[in-house]
């Protein structure tokens, strides 16, 4: 683990708990200093972006893990509300699904995703790309300092 490295407030938007757990073990295995937290559905995922419905104190994320097929409101409509908020649009949302459609990937992309990575079906790959995406994310890309200080407006 870096030095000083700050923490990183993570949100991991994913309904699939096999996914929930590998995503885990790939933070945990990565040794950078980061606070991942999960929700469910898109609903979930909202409450806690937006502060309702009891997360009124909840970090504003770093970074957005989202997949795009969830229950309820899907990943989508979470991208296209965190992209039209003023307040959270700079957050990079990095969508890791399973789509490998065009569709989805050109959709994502108009709804101003940062990334689009189709999960890989091989656990250790899915680790992989998990780690390369914190990697990257955290350590190698400069955020907007109203990211990094996580206001909690």
């Amino acid at each position: 683990m870096k030095e000083n490295a700050k923490l990183a407030e993570i949100l991991l938007v994913e309904d699939n708990e096999g996914d929930i757990e590998l995503t885990r073990e790939a933070f945990d295995e990565a040794k950078f200093r980061n606070n991942l937290r999960v929700a469910m559905d898109g609903d979930e995922a909202l409450d806690y972006l937006f502060k309702r419905n009891g997360n009124e104190k909840a970090p504003t994320p770093d970074i957005v893990l989202l997949d795009l097929n969830l229950p309820g409101t899907d990943g989508r409509e979470v991208l296209e509300a965190i992209k039209e908020s003023p307040d959270l649009r700079r957050i990079p949302v990095i969508v890791l699904t399973s789509s490998k459609a065009d569709k989805d990937i050109v959709e994502s992309y108009d709804l101003h995703a940062n990334c689009y990575i189709v999960k890989p079906v091989n656990a250790a790959k899915f680790m992989e790309v998990v780690q390369h995406v914190e990697n990257f994310w955290v350590d190698i890309v400069c955020l907007p300092n109203d990211i990094a200080t996580r206001k909690s407006a």
